[in-house]
């Protein structure tokens, strides 16, 4: 499970290397399911690799 974890942070980190997205964006194009795009974006969180920035609709996600 932690592989798949790591594995999925990287997809995601790999997405945001284009700029921040919204969670719905982000969850498109990695084309993860919630459950483990929210694992992905705790293990980047973590080490304090993302910032989140509330919008009136959606969460903003950036690399820190």
């Amino acid at each position: 499970m932690i592989t798949k974890i790591g594995e999925n942070a990287g997809l995601v980190w790999g997405a945001l290397q284009n700029g921040a997205q919204g969670i719905k964006a982000l969850k498109k194009a990695t084309k993860l399911k919630n459950e483990d795009l929210f694992l992905a974006l705790g293990w980047l969180a973590r080490e304090g690799k993302l910032t989140f920035t509330e919008a009136a609709a959606d969460t903003i996600v950036a690399l820190a």
